[in-house]
């Protein structure tokens, strides 16, 4: 966040699963990253939900191609990979969240994981809360304990993971506890899947009259059984009010091209539109439930 100001340049990935042959190839590719967007002047970067699956293109084919072994064969990989995000976050001084790997806890269990990376290196992680039925039923991938806020250089930040976007009861703890932008990576791999994580980050944005960034992967990485389509839009949300685009839509990709979404965002200006926007959705989010014990009246017509 600019000095003295309440304005942050933010950069939303639009970013394709790749295969490599070895770990420099996807350090080259990190960087080649962070670097774009560090020098186009983003101080927060948002990478994708899943991103870290392409590094499973570097294990044995048999192993790659089971969705249960490749679980277990990345995590070796693991520490390689956040070391790197680590590093370009401290060496370009940008705040980042990297792309989100399945990590296997202490108890055995994997979770949906993104850590969150600040420009001094410090780092913390915000797990994936629910799960889909493919994450559920076929992959083994469970839910994560708690949601976090993150204080950051570049604001107050919260992180809803894909279909996590799609539950306004997890926006609002968030907001309530202080998030001023919520970040939604995603990996959808139909339209509809990526038109349910797009809604949903608008409506979030307009529930809680606050920006939301949208970075979901794209392109085919048909060698993995996990995220073999990938389809999306990278996009930053805000209200729907004053000083801000009728349609709530600041910037979206146009077309299915790599690339980053950037916009420069006025956190105080959008904290005023609580104060003085043309609606008030924020503080009247408690009248959902007024009266609380009032019981719902069934009326029959015809």
């Amino acid at each position: 966040m600019s000095a003295g100001s309440a304005t942050v340049n933010v950069a939303s990935a639009q970013y394709p699963i790749d295969a490599f042959h070895d770990l420099a190839e996807f350090r080259a590719k990190a960087g080649r990253w962070v670097h774009d967007a560090a020098s186009r002047g983003a101080e927060l970067m948002v990478f994708p939900e899943y991103g870290g699956m392409e590094l499973t293109s570097l294990l044995p084919e048999a192993m790659r191609d089971d969705l249960d072994s490749q679980l277990h064969g990345l995590q070796p990989l693991r520490e390689a990979a956040l070391s790197t995000w680590q590093g370009l976050a401290q060496s370009h001084g940008v705040t980042l969240l990297a792309p989100s790997m399945p990590w296997q806890c202490d108890d055995g269990r994997f979770v949906n994981r993104a850590w969150l990376i600040g420009p001094d290196g410090t780092m913390s992680y915000q797990d994936k809360m629910i799960m889909t039925r493919f994450e559920n039923d076929q992959w083994g991938v469970s839910p994560g304990e708690g949601l976090k806020v993150f204080d950051t250089p570049a604001g107050r930040l919260g992180v809803l993971i894909c279909y996590d976007s799609e539950f306004p009861l997890l926006a609002r703890r968030l907001v309530e506890a202080g998030a001023e932008l919520l970040l939604v990576p995603s990996c959808t791999d139909t339209q509809a899947g990526y038109h349910r994580v797009q809604l949903s980050s608008q409506a979030r944005a307009i529930e809680q009259q606050v920006a939301v960034l949208h970075a979901p992967t794209i392109g085919e990485a048909l060698w993995s059984p996990a995220v073999d389509i990938n389809i999306g839009r990278a996009a930053v949300y805000t209200p729907c009010d004053h000083g801000f685009p009728a349609d709530g839509v600041l910037t979206k990709a146009n077309d299915a091209t790599p690339g980053w979404q950037f916009a420069r965002l006025d956190i105080a200006r959008i904290n005023a539109l609580r104060e003085s926007g043309q609606v008030n959705n924020h503080a009247d989010w408690a009248l959902q439930s007024c009266p609380p014990a009032a019981a719902i009246e069934t009326v029959t017509l015809g």
